[in-house]
C-alpha cells in the first residue's frame, strides 16, 4: 500500500492529511483489501497522531500502520484457519460416524437373529428353486428313461398289493417249500 502524505503549513502542530491507495499493478491479497479496509486503517492512526502533535511524526505513523495492517491480516488467516478447521472437524465426526453403529444389546440382537434366520431361509429356499429347475432342464425328455428303486415305487404306492392265497399257514409262499438248499 501507499501512504500519500500532506503537510499542512502548521505541521508537526497539525495532523498531516493522510490517503492510502494501492500501488500499481499490485496483485490481490487474500486476506487483505485495501479498498475496504481503507478508512479502518486510517482511523487506527488517529490515536498516533494525537500522542505525536508537536514533533516529526511520519515515521510512527509508518510503523503504526505497518502494524495494524499485519494485525489485520493475521486476524483473518486466523479466522480463515479456524473457519478450515472447523469443517475439517465436521468431515472427521461425520467419517466417525459409520463406526458408531446400532449398540448390541439383548433386543437389538434378537432382532438381528430373527432378520438373520428369515434371510438364510428365503436364500436356502431360492437355492432349491433354482436347483430343482435347473434339474428338471438337466432331465427333460430323459424322465420316460428313469427307473425307480424299490423304496421309490413303494413311496409312491406304485406296489402292487399281494395276494394271500399265495401264502400258506405259516405267512411262506407255495413255492418256498420246494425249496433245497445244499451245501
Amino acid at each position: 500500500m501507499v501512504l500519500k502524505v500532506t503537510y499542512p503549513e502548521a505541521y508537526p502542530d497539525e495532523a498531516p492529511i493522510l490517503d492510502l491507495f494501492p500501488p500499481p499493478n499490485a496483485a490481490a491479497h487474500q486476506f487483505f483489501n485495501l479498498a475496504a479496509d481503507r478508512d479502518e486503517l486510517l482511523a487506527s492512526l488517529t490515536e498516533s497522531i494525537e500522542e505525536n502533535l508537536g514533533m516529526a511524526m511520519i515515521f510512527a505513523l509508518i510503523s503504526t500502520l505497518k502494524d495494524n495492517a499485519e494485525q489485520l491480516i493475521i486476524s483473518r488467516q486466523e479466522d480463515a484457519r479456524k473457519i478450515h478447521e472447523e469443517k475439517v472437524l465436521a468431515a472427521e465426526r461425520e467419517e466417525n460416524k459409520k463406526f458408531h453403529g446400532t449398540p448390541v444389546n439383548p433386543e437389538t440382537f434378537m432382532k438381528w437373529r430373527e432378520d438373520f434366520r428369515k434371510e438364510m431361509e428365503e436364500e436356502r429356499e431360492r437355492e432349491e428353486k433354482e436347483e430343482e429347475i435347473a434339474e428338471k432342464k438337466r432331465n427333460r425328455g430323459k424322465e420316460a428313461t428313469v427307473l425307480l428303486t424299490g423304496k421309490q415305487l413303494w413311496e409312491r404306492g406304485m406296489v402292487g398289493k399281494i395276494e394271500e392265497d399265495d401264502e400258506g399257514e405259516d405267512g411262506l409262499g407255495i413255492g418256498v417249500e420246494k425249496l433245497r438248499v445244499e451245501t
